[in-house]
């Protein structure tokens, strides 16, 4: 997964028509209801008040654990998770090689309406995505090859106020807490060996003030 060393540290999704991201056309609102097909299955309530189960428990934290069946399951949380995000909030993701964390980076993008398509950053090791609608921008970072800590995020000269953006972070877990008090971290399961289940356990951990509503605002 390493990147060739010459390779950007950031980079902004550039606007293939010349668009001005501020006279660009609003995207429509999503369904509030995803379709009975793609809408990932609640298999656990939130807790709140104690901490996590496993090496992911933290006290006072909100717990929510869901399944999801397919590609666009995972995609639809995603843009589920994107009406509940706000300017200043940071994501991290968690998961093995293809577990399906930028999949479900794709559907935030979609549900923040912002440019560019959303693929892996791993050789730019950040991409910003400006929005098209007046929110928050996505700025979609691989932690993978960081040392971690709140320098040397920036240094890596992101063109955006991380503040008034919506940061998620892949492999960010012990490497930028200190970007935030409040965040959200999300672990994706996947069967593991030579198989093809779609099959994926998702974890959301509400960390913080800002997320003691997570269950209530997914549900």
């Amino acid at each position: 997964m390493e990147a060739p060393h010459n390779s950007p540290a950031a980079e902004t999704a550039p606007d293939p028509a010349g668009t001005d991201p501020a006279s660009a056309p609003k995207p429509a609102a999503p369904d509030s209801a995803a379709p009975a097909s793609t809408a990932p299955e609640s298999t656990a309530s939130a807790e709140h008040g104690g901490p996590a189960a496993g090496p992911w428990a933290v006290p006072e934290a909100v717990t929510v654990t869901l399944t999801v069946t397919s590609p666009e399951q995972m995609q639809e949380l995603g843009r589920r998770l994107a009406r509940v995000l706000a300017p200043g909030d940071l994501v991290m993701l968690t998961g093995e090689l293809g577990a399906g964390k930028t999949t479900l980076t794709r559907g935030l993008g979609e549900g923040l309406g912002v440019r560019g398509a959303v693929t892996s950053p791993t050789f730019v090791i950040a991409r910003v995505h400006p929005s098209l609608s007046g929110g928050p921008a996505l700025v979609h970072v691989d932690a993978y090859r960081l040392g971690g800590g709140l320098d040397e995020m920036e240094d890596l000269d992101l063109d955006v106020s991380l503040p008034e953006s919506v940061v998620v972070v892949e492999w960010g877990d012990g490497k930028v807490e200190e970007l935030s008090d409040d965040r959200l971290r999300v672990l994706i399961d996947r069967a593991t060996g030579d198989t093809d289940d779609e099959r994926r356990e998702v974890t959301l951990v509400g960390i913080g003030a800002r997320w003691a509503g997570l269950r209530e605002a997914l549900g």
